[in-house]
């Protein structure tokens, strides 16, 4: 059929990402993305808009896949506070131990490079890192932490979740990044344990 594309868009979606993800926006070219993806520069054009449209569509692509499993994780905060946030943690070591992706956090690695970035992209990464905090605000607020302390754990944690990309990156051993996870779910622990007194 004519107009019919001959590709998976899927396939192309993740393929791209990978190469973003492993190389970053600005040291990816479009000859790169149609290395990875096995599609002609005008096919990719074509198919996705340029670049920058396809790195956005990259971002949401990774914002869905990994936004619903640390949902998932944190659905019973409530009941199991300090087993979410380790379901939680364990999503990210996942990632970092899969082959098939590289190490780190694609929106960290972009939101570093936001200064270089236009700002559709550099605000897109931001939305991403502060919907992190978000969800795990909405699931600390339902343990009942005293003096509003839900929001300062929620910054921390997001904040030591991407910390464990970055490590991870640089060579963390596994047993390092779960040291770092211990420590934050034992101040955790501490603090709940402050709701009865």
């Amino acid at each position: 059929m004519a107009g019919k594309k001959q590709f998976d868009v899927e396939v192309a979606l993740d393929a791209a990402m990978v190469q973003f993800w492993r190389a970053g926006y600005a040291d990816t070219s479009v000859d790169d993305l149609s290395r990875a993806t096995g599609l002609n520069r005008s096919s990719i054009y074509s198919s996705f808009g340029d670049k920058d449209a396809l790195f956005l569509r990259c971002l949401e692509r990774y914002a869905a896949r990994y936004g619903s499993r640390y949902d998932q994780a944190l659905s019973r905060a409530s009941e199991e506070p300090l087993q979410a946030v380790r379901a939680f943690f364990e999503v990210t070591l996942r990632r970092i131990a899969d082959p098939d992706v590289p190490d780190g956090c694609l929106m960290a690695q972009t939101a570093m490079a936001a200064p270089v970035l236009s700002p559709a992209i550099a605000a897109r990464a931001a939305e991403a890192l502060g919907l992190q905090r978000a969800r795990l605000r909405t699931a600390l607020n339902a343990t009942r932490l005293a003096g509003g302390r839900a929001d300062g754990f929620a910054v921390h944690l997001a904040a030591v979740n991407q910390s464990l990309a970055v490590l991870s990156r640089t060579g963390a051993s596994r047993e390092e990044l779960r040291t770092v996870i211990d420590i934050s779910v034992s101040a955790l622990s501490h603090a709940l344990d402050d709701r009865s007194r």
